[in-house]
């Protein structure tokens, strides 16, 4: 049981990371109804260019924290203009596989900036681990959490207190009747990739801050978790999004534990297939695949 209860909380602490990356896939797609597949090149230029200001600045922590931000929202927002303000709104496909051409190349000139694999980053505390009784916490995944769960209530409190939250959520619903209405739909839509890549980038600070290090695959790594934990929980759902990653963070815990690393991701990749035969929609989708399916059926 102690065992039990260690893995559950290891799994907590990693899977908030996890739920931010989801929920910067999810603002996207519940705007647009489309996949940002550069999300996690997006995030992965910020965080070496957060790297950057720490090798050649011996900057603080803060200040790598908001070079890492600030270069993944502008990453963001170059995504935006190139692969959805210039695409078509109905051409959803094209949208999706231009947002690949620009992951490869996102990746590839992360690649020739830094050349080497690991580059090491600035740990996020240099505190001692904390123990409470026979249980054991790092202090940077505490930290970790922390920083999530606070970023998580500042989210909630933007789209379900604010103006911009409620203009948010109109065009998620239906754009066309937004506009008609008279929100500028366009301006809407560039600030939720703006906050999603903000989301992104202080995701990637807290990983990259609790593992010490950051290398050129943390594009491809970041894009599977953020997906995976996004239809775990729900493609749509801003609460799903917050579930499908703590419960990527848990399977993963208990998966490495039990089973080793090398069955981990085996381990996730079948719960998560089985999660979708059983719940299409995600745990806390459901709601939102039936209203578009709703949607579609009366166009």
């Amino acid at each position: 049981m102690i065992d039990f209860i260690q893995n559950c909380l290891d799994g907590l602490m990693r899977g908030s990371a996890y739920a931010l990356l989801a929920l910067g896939f999810t603002l996207i797609f519940g705007v647009m109804r489309r996949l940002n597949l550069a999300f996690g090149a997006s995030i992965m230029l910020g965080v070496f260019i957060g790297t950057f200001v720490h090798m050649e600045f011996e900057a603080n922590r803060p200040l790598v924290a908001l070079a890492t931000i600030a270069a993944a929202v502008a990453a963001g927002a170059y995504v935006e203009r190139i692969c959805f303000w210039a695409v078509r709104r109905d051409a959803a496909l094209a949208s999706m596989i231009s947002t690949f051409a620009i992951w490869m190349q996102l990746e590839e000139l992360v690649t020739l900036l830094f050349p080497e694999r690991t580059y090491a980053f600035p740990p996020l505390v240099d505190w001692q681990p904390i123990e409470f009784g026979e249980f054991y916490l790092r202090a940077e995944q505490l930290m970790m959490f922390v920083i999530a769960l606070a970023t998580t209530a500042m989210l909630h409190v933007l789209l379900f207190r604010t103006r911009y939250g409620l203009s948010l959520r109109a065009v998620a619903d239906n754009a066309k009747a937004a506009r008609v209405v008279g929100l500028n739909t366009g301006r809407v839509i560039i600030v939720a990739f703006a906050l999603a890549s903000a989301l992104g980038g202080m995701a990637a600070f807290l990983i990259a801050g609790t593992d010490g290090q950051v290398t050129p695959l943390f594009g491809l790594w970041a894009t599977f978790k953020g997906l995976i934990a996004m239809m775990l929980g729900g493609m749509g759902s801003i609460p799903g999004a917050i579930v499908g990653g703590i419960l990527l963070g848990l399977i993963e815990a208990h998966g490495l534990w039990y089973l080793g690393a090398e069955y981990r991701d085996l381990l996730v990749y079948g719960i998560f297939f089985a999660v979708l035969v059983v719940r299409p929609g995600g745990v806390l989708g459901q709601s939102v695949a039936r209203r578009i399916q709703s949607a579609a059926g009366r166009v």
